[in-house]
């Protein structure tokens, strides 16, 4: 069984002690270091090298969302949740959008904060109920995009991206900006070559290029909007 390393991020010591005790009793799962905000956790991070950071929402200095808007930029292999006692809209969504794999209240279970940090090590999103149900109720609000015309097809707007990106997908694009082959985003990413292949394919879709070249160069000097 791999293990999954985890880095704890909060301000409140007496939570991250009682975090550690739950998971360092569990097979397959390491505490690899703690941090009291975003700040020390930045700093940290490249050490402890996590597979998952358990991020707390609020914090002084820096506070959750921000951090994870880093960790998707800087280290993208590293799977974030929000633990949080919050389920505020501006989290919640901030969150998913920086880059979360998912977003969990602190009165869930041990059994559910275990089995969602084995989750995120694997590349799978983890959501408390309430919070799927907020992001359902987003969803059902978000009006759906217009039917493309019928006729003689317009030419492609290329380089701008059709649809959101998924956080594995902004994973991908921040690593092929930074020259990674497809090999080596398997690697900092745990995936297959084929998953990051079928990343790459869905990139081209959605930014409407031909290839994976013009993508990079697109993804390193992006148009201005």
């Amino acid at each position: 069984m791999r293990t999954t390393r985890v880095l704890l991020v909060d301000d409140q010591e007496l939570m991250r002690q009682g975090l550690r005790k739950m998971l360092e009793i569990e097979d397959g799962i390491e505490v690899a270091g703690e941090a009291a905000d975003g700040e020390e956790a930045l700093l940290v991070v490249a050490e402890c090298r996590p597979d998952v950071a358990l991020v707390d929402a609020r914090m002084p200095r820096m506070d959750g969302v921000e951090l994870i808007s880093h960790l998707s930029a800087r280290h993208p292999g590293v799977a974030a949740i929000v633990l949080s006692t919050f389920d505020e809209d501006d989290y919640i969504f901030g969150a998913l959008r920086g880059g979360a794999v998912g977003y969990l209240l602190k009165d869930c279970t041990p059994e559910e904060l275990v089995d969602s940090v084995r989750r995120a090590g694997r590349g799978e999103t983890v959501l408390a109920s309430p919070v799927a149900a907020r992001l359902v109720a987003e969803l059902r609000r978000t009006p759906p995009a217009p039917t493309p015309p019928t006729g003689p097809a317009a030419p492609p707007d290329r380089g701008r991206v059709r649809g959101r990106l998924s956080t594995r997908e902004a994973q991908v694009a921040a690593l092929i900006a930074a020259g990674a082959s497809n090999r080596e985003i398997a690697v900092r990413l745990r995936i297959t070559e084929g998953t990051v292949k079928n990343h790459v394919s869905s990139l081209l879709r959605k930014y409407g290029l031909r290839d994976r070249t013009r993508l990079a160069l697109h993804l390193k000097n992006p148009p201005d909007s």
